[in-house]
């Protein structure tokens, strides 16, 4: 994902002229919003891409530019967030066995403020906004650079052994078992420590290639052959031994947490293989040796979010062929679609001149949605939103994001819906209507609730919970009120009420209630 930032220029931040793609067909296709969808971004820490700004920001400021950054994507529909937690064999959480994170306060170890955890604070925070947060690993990557400066304490100084370099960066060798468990246990630290919706990787497994160098790991694979005798094939199956163990080590501690990666947009071409697609481009299967289209077909992971960093008019790689030919190899997974909101522009660069018309990431959503083997978008990153994109969040506002959304349901993981709230009753109030019931029984899976979705109907007004313009409030906490300050005065108005269990199934809902704003 990172290769891409040498190519992202915040120099547009005042271009606003693709604003008016906001208004396109915005009544004919706010009326078609599904009630399930998946809207993710991508929130980077590495070089401070995203969060926090810089290096050295204290505790509250750190927090308050979260919670600005939150409050900008809950406003602009988006409802999961792909916080990146390991940016480079550190932590930006406080129950790690690795050192706090560089990017924090610019130091490798440097401890924030006491009682102050990053991650805690940002799913508690998403989950009040109805948001997912999914935790962001990098498995391999151990250092950015070869200036990079680390702590004594750094793994790759008191394990050197377990590196091998390429392009100055230090990476995890894949080959050898003790990092697969190393890793692995990292990331269960976070799994049983924190209350995330998701475990994420995104497209870096072995390094893209660069001219001149060679990836240094001839020893390992004399010594740890495991019966192959192609160093190709070996390194594959060296990356999907740590998928299968991620995926069933996390689902073991939690069912309910997802398991999704981004690869690069191409598995594998159809020159190379006639199951690939109709692209001539970098291949995962062949460049990075990652088998992505085997571990959806195994069920190793629950989501592929593919990063088609690609336009409709892209020669080599066009965004249609991929998104089609991705939708034909989910094996029952949900798929995501990585959109690259970073490469709008506006025109007077020589960058592809696709990025710089209105409707190129517009007509990518619409191309989604007319698929129906395809269960959301993913944005990387989130600066762009408010940048170079600046016109594609207003159409997600206005347009394409107007109504909430829940996740979409995963019946592989829980199909079993929780039971409705109970004694649900709404009072008028000087400030709005407040809304209260109590949590619902235990579903026959022993769950009550994790969220809850408040619906809001004129008079009159027919009363289903199957459209998400009457969705009024979601959250992914487990706080049984609400109040609705959003009411005219003397107007009537009836309210359902549902609950969520971990993996967003919902209950039947509880209500009607009605009640005459005050």
């Amino acid at each position: 994902m990172f290769k891409f930032l040498s190519k992202y220029n915040i120099a547009f931040a005042l271009f606003l002229s693709i604003a008016s793609a906001s208004t396109l067909n915005a009544q004919q296709e706010s009326k078609i919003v599904p009630k399930r969808e998946f809207r993710g971004v991508w929130v980077a820490t590495v070089t401070n891409i995203d969060w926090p700004s810089k290096q050295g920001l204290n505790a509250d400021q750190q927090k308050q530019e979260l919670i600005a950054i939150l409050d900008q994507h809950h406003r602009n529909g988006i409802n999961a967030i792909i916080l990146q937690v390991r940016p480079t064999a550190d932590a930006l959480y406080a129950k790690s066995r690795e050192l706090w994170s560089h990017w924090l306060l610019g130091k490798q170890g440097a401890t924030p403020a006491p009682g102050y955890d990053p991650l805690a604070f940002a799913i508690k925070e998403a989950h009040e906004r109805g948001m997912e947060l999914h935790a962001w690993f990098n498995p391999y990557r151990a250092t950015m650079s070869a200036r990079a400066v680390t702590h004594p304490d750094h793994i790759t100084n008191k394990r050197p052994e377990l590196f091998y370099t390429y392009g100055g960066q230090k990476l995890f060798d894949p080959g050898i078992a003790e990092n697969r468990e190393y890793i692995t246990q990292v990331i269960l630290d976070v799994v049983k420590g924190y209350d995330i919706d998701g475990v994420h990787f995104d497209d870096y497994f072995y390094p893209y290639r660069i001219s001149g160098q060679v990836i240094n790991d001839s020893a390992t694979f004399a010594k740890y052959p495991n019966g192959f005798t192609k160093v190709d094939d070996w390194r594959r199956n060296n990356v999907d031994m740590l998928v299968k163990m991620v995926n069933d080590s996390v689902h073991y501690y939690k069912k309910h947490i997802k398991f999704g990666i981004s690869p690069f947009g191409i598995w594998r071409n159809f020159r190379e293989d006639t199951l690939g697609s109709k692209t001539n481009g970098l291949s995962n299967y062949g460049e990075l040796y990652a088998d992505s289209r085997k571990w959806i077909k195994e069920g190793w992971v629950d989501y592929i979010n593919p990063q088609i960093y690609f336009s409709f008019s892209r020669a080599a790689a066009p965004f249609k062929v991929l998104l089609d030919w991705w939708s034909n190899n989910t094996y029952g997974r949900h798929l995501y679609i990585g959109q690259a909101a970073y490469l709008i522009h506006n025109g007077t660069t020589k960058r592809e001149p696709a990025w710089a018309k209105p409707n190129e990431i517009p007509n990518q959503i619409r191309a989604i949605r007319a698929n129906n083997r395809v269960q959301g978008s993913i944005y990387f990153s989130s600066k762009s939103l408010s940048t170079v994109a600046r016109g594609l969040a207003d159409s997600l506002r206005n347009n394409f994001y107007k109504y909430p959304a829940l996740p979409p349901q995963m019946p592989w993981i829980d199909d079993i819906a929780p039971n409705e709230p109970q004694h649900l009753t709404a009072e008028a109030q000087n400030d709005g209507i407040n809304i209260k019931w109590t949590k619902p029984l235990k579903a026959k899976d022993g769950e009550t609730a994790s969220g809850y979705v408040v619906y809001r109907f004129d008079e009159g007004e027919k009363i289903t919970v199957l459209d998400a313009k009457n969705i009024v409030n979601i959250t992914f906490e487990d706080y049984p009120f609400f109040l609705d300050t959003n009411v005219e005065k003397g107007k009537r108005y009836s309210y359902l009420v549902t609950a969520l269990d971990r993996i967003k199934n919902e209950s039947t809902p509880s209500g009607p209630v009605g009640v005459e704003a005050k």
